[in-house]
């Protein structure tokens, strides 16, 4: 059932079960009503050890629910504060979304168990303020208990049939109390860090620990000292040889002994324990918070009537003491609850049930709640059950309704008139259907396995091709001399002008992925292209102004871009080098060129010349294939065939060799590769690429000796690389088509 607006505030103390139930003013929201309340005093204190604690607190707790209805209040439970732990920490400027992270790190740090084996929460106070999203001098509590002393106070009121709303430790219930009945409302705005307000003290005697509490409203600090009314009655018990029941009875009637005399005397230790303690406790409280001095001293618990209490307290704490004749709940109206003798003998104890009332109605100032979560949860589904069960039961009828109703169209209808013949014309289009979609299965498995067998003998034709191709590309890309044969081998200066490129090997190495090739070679590769960007720079800035009426020569292509070291990005056209920027990448081949030439009399000399001839061709030439429609020849470009990213990947110098014209050219094939090494006369005589016979008669016919002298020409050394990725004539046929085609580098490996 759902849960009224009253709440019942339990507070089970080691004397007595004291409650309070209460409800929200109808018209003034600083005030509160209380319908009820019950004082159920113990046989025995439950901290004797003759005492059953779990019999003495059953019992009390029948004897409330006899007195007493709970059912659809909300209940709130105090917990002594020796039992939990209270922590006040002052943080940092910090954004006010990362406050929970900050105390749940906090959390870790200042509670002394495992987090898992306890329940904690926090609570913001007052006075704190945000700028921009930070919160500026905020002070958070931090409380914690552990779950088995939760289970064990929780099992009685379980076991009695009373759910727990709230938990809240007793000296936070009685700050609760304060703020709302003594200091009044709280304006955060009016709180000044540098000048806060000035506290009050607040003196909870219980039977065996008293809780003071220090606080201004907006900050709080509490102890709890191990001293509290049955020390007097021990103190009796002592020195007058009594039992702890008369002591008790005694103690209650000071005033009314025989020799009143001697019981103060008896109890002036504790009397002077108590006060020293307090007095401790103060000055610990004043030397850690900047704050003025008290104002007054509140006492509270029935313990507090303790004839001669509050006035040695007076006198050695020398503060206002507000004791039993002074004390009253200015903000609680009763009318004829609170006129009862039961409520005006015991209005002392009622302070912690007063707090936790307050904070089931959402008037407190901490309002943390150390009930389990688990607890929690239980209980909303066990609240959402009863709704589950109707919602299924009206789901069961409404699947009843809708399947009777079917049931009885169905039932209107004679198979034998309206659903045979339907079937059996349902059953012979789907039987049709299905045997159609087999005989289509099996003419597209058929046509699929033709195309495959197709392009098998269509790659393995064109795979035949391809290092033909190649072969013939890397002939086409060869420079050549145009020049007539006798008139390029007269003299040794005719040699160097000679413009061609002499090869001694070629090489080819597969690589799964180019990347790791062009990851080896990428920095002469960058280089290459930066030297050209340059080159093309000072010849566009060296080139003369062309005539009006002469034929425009087309200039050579200028880099866009000023080349970079660092990346791939050096300055060429998106798409200018194969596969753009980035560089090769998947399954191909490295094509190794290694020769020489003696080009080496001018500017175009060494490396540049062969990047202007070999590199150059290789980048935008082209060779003419049977590509074309019926085997038609047309110009093919050397990167549809694949072949891109060639680079010089040597770093050699321009040496000095001398050879003989006349040799034979099998006697040095690498045309004299010793020169390489060193400048001055070989120690052998090496042929520049001619047979002598021909070298003899050309000598001859220019009228030279007929034993030559050696020439001394100027030779450069050379490595090209280049990657190729074959790519078969239909895979090129299909590109110029627009068509999108498989890559079939398989067939050619």
């Amino acid at each position: 059932m759902a849960k009224t607006a009253t709440i019942w505030g339990i507070d089970i103390g080691n004397c007595a079960l004291k409650a309070l139930r209460c409800r929200p003013h109808e018209t003034d929201d600083r005030k509160v009503v209380v319908e009820a309340f019950d004082y159920v005093e113990y046989p025995q204190l439950l901290s004797q050890p003759d005492s059953d604690r779990e019999e003495l607190i059953r019992e009390a707790l029948t004897t409330f629910l006899s007195r007493n209805d709970v059912k659809g209040d909300r209940v709130a439970l105090a917990v002594p504060g020796q039992s939990g732990l209270a922590r006040f920490i002052k943080l940092p400027p910090v954004e006010t979304k990362k406050i929970p992270d900050i105390v749940k790190y906090e959390a870790r740090q200042q509670i002394p168990f495992a987090l898992e084996d306890v329940v904690w929460d926090y609570e913001t106070l007052a006075g704190g303020s945000v700028d921009e999203g930070f919160a500026l001098e905020t002070e958070i509590g931090l409380f914690a208990m552990k779950r088995d002393q939760l289970a064990r106070s929780l099992e009685p009121l379980q076991n009695a049939g009373i759910e727990i709303d709230y938990i809240q430790l007793t000296p936070l219930a009685v700050y609760n109390y304060a703020c709302f009945d003594r200091i009044g409302p709280l304006v955060a705005e009016d709180y000044r860090p540098d000048a806060p307000p000035a506290p009050i003290v607040l003196l909870s005697i219980g039977v065996d620990t008293t809780d003071l509490v220090v606080t201004n409203g907006y900050r709080v600090w509490q102890r709890n000292i191990p001293l509290g009314g049955s020390h007097f009655t021990k103190a009796l018990t002592k020195e007058l040889k009594l039992t702890f029941s008369k002591a008790e009875h005694l103690k209650r009637n000071a005033t009314k002994a025989e020799d009143p005399k001697a019981v103060f005397q008896a109890m002036r230790p504790v009397f002077s324990d108590l006060s020293g303690e307090i007095q401790r406790s103060l000055g610990f409280y004043a030397s850690n918070h900047k704050t003025p001095d008290p104002t007054e001293v509140v006492l509270l618990g029935n313990a507090a009537k303790l004839p001669g209490l509050q006035r040695y307290l007076a006198q050695n704490l020398d503060l206002s003491i507000t004791g039993i004749e002074d004390f009253e709940f200015s903000t609680l109206v009763g009318g004829s609850v609170t006129a009862k003798p039961a409520f005006e003998e015991n209005r002392l104890s009622f302070a912690p049930a007063y707090g936790l009332c307050l904070q089931g109605l959402g008037k407190s100032e901490i309002s943390t709640n150390l009930l389990p979560a688990e607890i929690v949860t239980q209980r909303l589904i066990r609240a959402k059950k009863p709704w589950a069960a109707a919602a299924a039961a009206v789901l069961l009828a409404a699947m009843a309704a809708n399947y009777a109703g079917y049931v009885g169209a169905w039932s209107t209808v004679d198979p034998k008139d309206g659903w045979e013949p339907a079937f059996g014309q349902s059953n012979a289009v789907a039987s049709k259907a299905s045997s159609g979609e087999s005989e289509n299965s099996t003419l597209v498995t058929q046509f699929e396995e033709l195309g495959t067998i197709a392009t098998n003998l269509q790659s393995n034709r064109d795979g035949k091709l391809l290092w033909i191709e190649l072969l013939k590309a890397i002939d086409a890309a060869m420079p050549r001399d145009e020049r007539p044969v006798d008139e390029r081998l007269r003299t040794a200066e005719d040699v160097t002008q000679r413009t061609e490129l002499h090869i001694s090997s070629m090489d080819c190495q597969q690589f799964e992925d180019l990347s790791l090739w062009f990851t080896g070679v990428q920095t002469q590769y960058e280089d290459m292209l930066r030297a050209r960007a340059e080159q093309d720079s000072e010849n566009e800035a060296d080139k003369p102004a062309e005539p009006a009426e002469e034929t425009e020569v087309e200039a050579p292509p200028e880099a866009d871009a000023e080349p970079s070291v660092g990346g791939f990005d050096v300055g060429v056209e998106p798409g200018a080098e194969g596969e753009g920027a980035g560089g090769p990448a998947g399954p191909g081949w490295v094509i190794q060129l290694t020769g020489y030439h003696f080009h080496n009399d001018g500017v175009l000399e060494g490396e540049r010349f062969v990047r202007e001839t070999l590199i150059e061709n290789l980048e935008n030439g082209t060779i003419e294939l049977p590509d074309g429609p019926g085997g038609q020849m047309i110009e093919v470009s050397f990167k549809e065939l694949g072949i891109d990213f060639p680079v010089v990947v040597t770093r050699s110098r321009i040496v000095e060799v001398e050879a003989d014209p006349d040799a034979e050219e099998s006697d040095s094939p690498a045309g004299g590769r010793a020169g390489r090494s060193s400048i001055g006369r070989s120690s052998s005589r090496r042929s520049i690429g001619l047979g002598s016979e021909e070298g003899g008669a050309l000598r001859g016919a220019a009228g030279l000796p007929d034993e030559p002298e050696l020439w001394k020409l100027r030779r450069y050394d050379f490595i090209v690389q280049f990657v190729w990725k074959p790519t078969p004539r239909t895979e090129r046929q299909a590109v110029r088509d627009g068509e999108s085609t498989a890559s079939t580098e398989e067939s050619f490996e």
